[in-house]
């Protein structure tokens, strides 16, 4: 029986001229398209960018057809090939930000789908992107994302103690964070212990009477907690229609403000010090 696959936005390849695929090609395609899909939903993703990238990928290697299911943590394919199909999954352990992995993925579904690569030279390129380093060092970043909550609480109204204070503070959060990400800490956890340092040193601006305005030092020093991707990602899916994976990460977005909120609260607590 001829086998038919609902239209929709993932690009076409003609399944009527492609030879059917043996089991071994068949494992070793829908492994490949697993970890493209697993980095991808670890590093930032949206569900749709995900469910595209992977379909590329694993139709222009020879599949017939992918169904792809994009829950929180977890991504399932089944993939198909005349008339024989695999289904399999992979879970995702740890979520993070990292859009320069994204990107390069994303580039390399487009090489695949140009006819560039074949199955080996796929396997060599992920194992090259899941290696690949950040786009900047360590330090840069804590510098730079110091600079930008201090910049921030210049735009809020303080003046050049605050923003020197906002840097500091901000500088020292962003630190402590990659250290703790580093030791395996809960995120949560990481996000209560960032922003009480912040908002610690921050108060100081209104300890020592540096300043009429500790509250700017305060509210700008724990920008950098503040989750921005999976919010935005949440909306996106949301509108797409991945209601299961918008809501969760919006929760998730939900409780990181939450914990920002209980750091500041306890620094507040401590020095005195309110917004």
């Amino acid at each position: 029986m001829e086998q038919s696959h609902p239209p929709g936005i993932f690009p076409a390849h003609d399944a009527a001229h492609k030879r059917p695929l043996a089991y071994h090609e068949l494992r070793d395609i829908i492994d490949l398209s697993l970890w493209a899909g697993q980095m991808l939903l670890q590093y930032g993703a949206t569900s749709q960018r995900v469910e595209e990238s992977v379909h590329r990928i694993g139709t222009a290697l020879g599949c017939d057809w992918l169904d792809i299911l994009v829950s929180p943590n977890v991504i399932t394919i089944t993939a198909s090939s005349g008339s024989e199909f695999r289904t399999k999954l992979r879970r995702v352990v740890s979520l993070g930000v990292d859009l320069g992995k994204v990107t390069a993925i994303n580039d390399l579904s487009r090489r695949i789908n140009n006819g560039e690569l074949d199955r080996f030279q796929t396997r060599t390129e992920l194992e090259q992107i899941d290696q690949m380093p950040r786009s900047y060092n360590r330090w840069l970043v804590v510098v730079m994302v110091g600079l930008a909550c201090a910049a921030f609480s210049r735009l809020f109204g303080g003046d050049w103690i605050i923003f020197g204070i906002t840097f500091g503070a901000a500088a020292v959060a962003m630190f402590l964070r990659q250290t703790l990400h580093r030791l395996y800490f809960n995120p949560l956890l990481v996000v209560v212990a960032c922003a009480f340092v912040a908002g610690g040193l921050a108060s100081t601006a209104g300890l020592f009477n540096l300043s009429d305005q500790p509250e700017t030092a305060l509210a700008a020093a724990v920008l950098l907690l503040v989750p921005g991707v999976p919010l935005i990602n949440a909306a996106q899916d949301l509108i797409r229609g991945h209601l299961v994976t918008g809501i969760t990460r919006g929760v998730t977005g939900l409780l990181i403000s939450l914990a920002i909120a209980l750091g500041l609260l306890l620094a507040i607590s401590l020095t005195g010090v309110s917004l």
